[in-house]
């Protein structure tokens, strides 16, 4: 049986494959560390094949993507002064081919196929830690929280974040009913009912203000384009003043203390000072790409132990910003941030100034979300995580060309009839075919 190539690479006619390989991307990023490496094959196996469907629809042209490229290639490149230069080449090369994965499937997504299978990817993660997840306690700050199939509260709530926009945007901005009205029903209470029970400070917190941004947005989005941009303008003033005076008033550790959490933030705080110390050993090209987190080196070890870390794995600075300065200085920081800020101003033109401003703004809000929690997680700087996936989805989304706006058609008439019309517009002369 012959398959034809624009159900498994054309945006918008291979929505069947397109959803079912972004169903195994999440469960591989999420469980991979359960089921082994074996498993990232799986992520390979359904974005690298395309290329040999049809490479220039799959591939495009790449010398649009090299600032894209920017900061996986320097982190392959920092393994000539890297404190652990195994780790880091194996790492570097992992995350450069991990960001060729996810070019691929920026080029053969649309946003609404991308918002869809977001939903079935993360539906089907949050099901699998609800059959099989565990309780872990805290001794840090002495709580029980639900982590299901991960070790992490942090990494259970990311996931759920996830599935609560992604649900939310299929059925707001995108309008998606049918079916997949119901999936996103049920997907998006079991993702409330996750956030809930993990009870992770930083997750709740994001996904409310990133849905919060999103409906002020669309709000925005049914005006003229010209006043979208005032109006924005005043509301970014009017917030900033409002953040300012409600740190000042306190409420910041009012919210915190909802969560049981102090103005240390669980030892983030400290962790973060730590990081700041660290980074200053190399500031400008840092120590080397994953080459900081290493078992047998002393101040690693000693962070492990504070922070009661047995693994002595799978721990971080809990800032993205602040382990980049320390893997890659300041040079991968300006490149890491300049990747985000693309992201999420380039999508924010977007919405502002498009008359169809729907798959826009959907980009725009998975941009805020990353930005967002990099200040407290570290989603996008590791190879085989859905936030890197994400990440690079959305940028490159940015060298792709805005589709026009379908008009309907209106005229059922032979062609010299319609040259007849459009000739007195101002189109020239036409000539009847000989």
């Amino acid at each position: 049986m012959k398959i034809a190539k624009a159900s498994l690479v054309k945006p918008g006619e291979n929505r069947l494959y397109a959803v079912f390989a972004l169903m195994v991307s999440y469960f591989v990023f999420a469980y991979s560390g359960r089921f082994g490496q074996v498993s990232i094959l799986l992520y390979y196996a359904v974005w690298l094949p395309l290329v040999l469907v049809d490479y220039r629809r799959v591939l495009g042209s790449y010398r649009k993507y090299i600032w894209i490229f920017a900061f996986a290639i320097f982190a392959c490149i920092s393994v000539f002064w890297s404190a652990a230069p195994g780790t880091t080449t194996r790492a570097g090369v992992q995350y450069l081919t991990h960001v060729i994965c996810a070019l691929i499937a920026m080029r053969v997504l649309d946003v609404r196929t991308l918002t869809l299978g977001s939903v079935a990817g993360a539906g089907l993660v949050l099901v699998y830690s609800l059959l099989f997840g565990v309780y872990h306690f805290d001794p840090l700050d002495g709580t029980i929280s639900f982590v299901g199939a991960f070790a992490s509260k942090n990494q259970l709530g990311f996931y759920a974040s996830l599935a609560v926009f992604f649900s939310f945007a299929a059925v707001v901005i995108l309008g998606q009913r049918g079916i997949w009205l119901a999936v996103c029903g049920v997907v998006g209470l079991l993702a409330a009912y996750c956030l809930h029970a993990s009870q992770s400070a930083t997750s709740v917190l994001t996904t409310a203000a990133v849905i919060g941004l999103v409906i002020g947005m669309r709000v925005f989005s049914m005006l003229p384009p010209k006043s979208r941009k005032l109006l924005f303008i005043a509301a970014s003033v009017f917030g900033v003043i409002t953040v300012i005076a409600a740190v000042y008033g306190g409420a910041v550790d009012s919210i915190l203390g909802i969560f049981g959490k102090d103005s240390t933030l669980t030892g983030r705080t400290y962790l973060w000072q730590q990081g700041i110390e660290a980074a200053m050993a190399s500031p400008v090209i840092g120590i080397g790409y994953q080459a900081y987190w290493v078992q047998g080196f002393s101040e690693p070890e000693r962070l492990w132990e504070e922070f009661f870390i047995g693994s002595r794995s799978g721990f971080h600075f809990h800032n993205t910003f602040i382990e980049t300065m320390v893997e890659m200085g300041g040079i991968g920081l300006v490149l890491l941030t300049g990747l985000l800020l693309a992201g999420l101003l380039g999508h924010l033109k977007r919405v502002l100034s498009e008359k169809e401003s729907s798959e826009p703004l959907v980009l725009f809000g998975v941009s805020a979300l990353l930005f967002v929690r990099a200040f407290a997680e570290i989603d996008v700087i590791f190879p085989y995580q859905i936030g890197s996936f994400l990440l690079y989805v959305v940028a490159g989304k940015l060298t792709m060309p805005v589709a026009p706006v379908a008009l309907p058609r209106v005229f059922n008439v032979r062609d010299d009839s319609l040259r007849a019309i459009v000739q007195p517009l101002g189109a020239g002369p036409v000539y009847p075919h000989r």
